[in-house]
């Protein structure tokens, strides 16, 4: 049985900051015993995409989309 931590957004965020202001992915996942895995698939969802001018994330895109197949 294993046991699952789970994070807040704002948690999520903080880290992705942290990496984004220059810390590496290895020095974070030992300070907060995070898994890589877990901490690189939270970058990708959370950095920046710079469409047309516009800068939004891969999560944001994905509320978007929901919300669509909602209408």
């Amino acid at each position: 049985m294993t046991n699952r931590r789970t994070f807040t957004e704002d948690f999520k965020t903080m880290i992705v900051e942290l990496i984004q202001s220059g810390k590496t992915i290895r020095e974070i996942c030992s300070e907060y015993s995070l898994s890589e895995t877990a901490v690189r698939s939270w970058v990708k969802k959370k950095s920046p995409i710079n469409i047309e001018g516009d800068v939004t994330s891969l999560e944001e895109i994905k509320k978007i989309k929901k919300e669509i197949a909602k209408l």
